[in-house]
């Protein structure tokens, strides 16, 4: 057989994504390695999802005793590894019931129908409006991605579910006076990661958990992204000290290994009764014995206190490329989900410097065309955070010298 290559891509592959030339066979901690044995820092995290880095050992340990053991069977049965997961999550959170499935879209598809069902149970059909915010992004199944606040990724997939009502993300008037007894739920971020890296602000989230309260509303708290201690804390709704209804967490959960999860109260889990909803993979047993290692290390004051001090060398450092260079304006985020917004003369180019500091041997993400989205590891040694901020000065003042030459 011939060499894998990345024209297989174009050849074999749906074209919705646009990978990059180079092809990764090997990741240890926060390095990769391609097919031709180049070295890179990995300061994207598989879109802050590895969240102990690439081939941690105790990971390796808890998927491969696993795998000797049991991998998969239907939801008529119930499996040591998902109890325990299930169990562990109650007792980090203030959640009482947990629904396991596969990815982040699929857990905030099972928070808004959950919402929705346990309305109809308890207020009839009239409960059913859902109010979401601009720039939002829950998933990519028809209802979450009518959920977002992103049109683009709406835009001819129509007729969408209706009854989603999108606001401006932390105004808190305009959350009042779209409020009704009519809203079942409103879904939220702590941090808009998709949207440009926008944290929360507290007197927002306390207004939506008021107004829910208030108008019999249900709190949906979507940490896909910010959960597992990306943000500092172990979901991010501790940190602001507002208890949502319902909690969504998938990413950095299985550490890399696909698994999410849907948490609430025993109250509203009572309306998801034998048959309502499923996953033929959810809580699967290699999914569910990774994640319960990944808690085991992630929930650590080492690790969590880690986060904060990693995220003062990033920002600092970031500071002073940008202010250097001239291309960003400000850096956003919590922890280490941090955003680089980009100054006025390079908006709409943020790709560019993701290309920059790949060719420099640097992952980055990017967060739409105006934003550079970092999501390492929790525990990136100093070192690796050291050579690949010098390895993105290196990609910017590359672009930057190009960009004054081709004035």
């Amino acid at each position: 057989m011939s060499k894998v290559d990345r024209s297989w891509y174009d050849a074999y592959m749906m074209p919705n994504y646009a990978p990059a030339p180079m092809i990764p066979t090997r990741g240890l901690g926060s390095r990769l390695w391609d097919q031709e044995g180049r070295e890179y820092i990995d300061f994207a995290g598989g879109i802050a999802v590895n969240v102990l880095g690439h081939a941690h050992p105790e990971l390796i340990d808890a998927i491969t005793d696993q795998a000797g053991r049991l991998w998969h069977t239907a939801n008529v049965l119930a499996t040591e590894p998902a109890l325990l997961l299930a169990r562990q999550l109650v007792d980090l959170t203030f959640a009482e019931k947990v629904f396991f499935s596969n990815s982040g879209a699929e857990a905030n598809e099972a928070a808004l129908k959950l919402a929705r069902r346990f309305a109809f149970d308890h207020h009839g059909e009239v409960k059913s409006r859902i109010i979401s915010f601009d720039n939002a992004f829950h998933g990519r199944t028809l209802f979450t991605v009518t959920a977002g606040g992103q049109p683009d990724y709406r835009r001819g997939f129509g007729p969408l579910p209706g009854g989603i009502e999108h606001l401006p993300f932390n105004d808190v008037q305009a959350l009042h006076d779209a409020f009704g007894e009519d809203v079942c739920a409103v879904i939220v971020e702590p941090v808009q990661g998709e949207g440009g890296v926008v944290a929360a602000q507290r007197d927002f989230l306390e207004a939506i958990r008021r107004l829910c309260d208030q108008h019999q509303a249900l709190m949906i708290m979507d940490e896909v992204q910010t959960g597992v201690g990306r943000t500092g804390s172990l979901y991010a709704y501790q940190a602001y000290n507002v208890i949502p209804d319902l909690l969504t967490t998938a990413k950095a959960l299985g550490g890399g290994f696909p698994i999410a999860a849907t948490l609430t109260t025993t109250e509203i889990a009572s309306s998801l009764r034998v048959g309502i909803h499923g996953s033929t993979w959810g809580g699967n047993p290699l999914g569910c014995a990774v994640a319960k290692k990944v808690l085991d290390i992630v929930n650590t004051p080492t690790v969590l206190n880690g986060v904060a001090t990693r995220r003062e060398h990033f920002e600092s450092a970031l500071l002073s490329i940008g202010e250097r260079y001239g291309v960003f304006e400000e850096i956003r985020g919590m922890g280490l989900l941090i955003g680089c917004a980009l100054t006025e003369h390079w908006h709409g180019r943020a790709r560019e410097f993701m290309q920059a500091a790949q060719d420099a041997g640097l992952f980055i993400l990017v967060a739409g065309g105006n934003v550079v989205r970092l999501g390492p590891s929790l525990i990136v040694p100093e070192d690796d955070i050291a050579q690949g901020l010098e390895r993105l000065e290196t990609g910017i003042e590359t672009l930057v010298q190009a960009d004054r030459e081709s004035d």
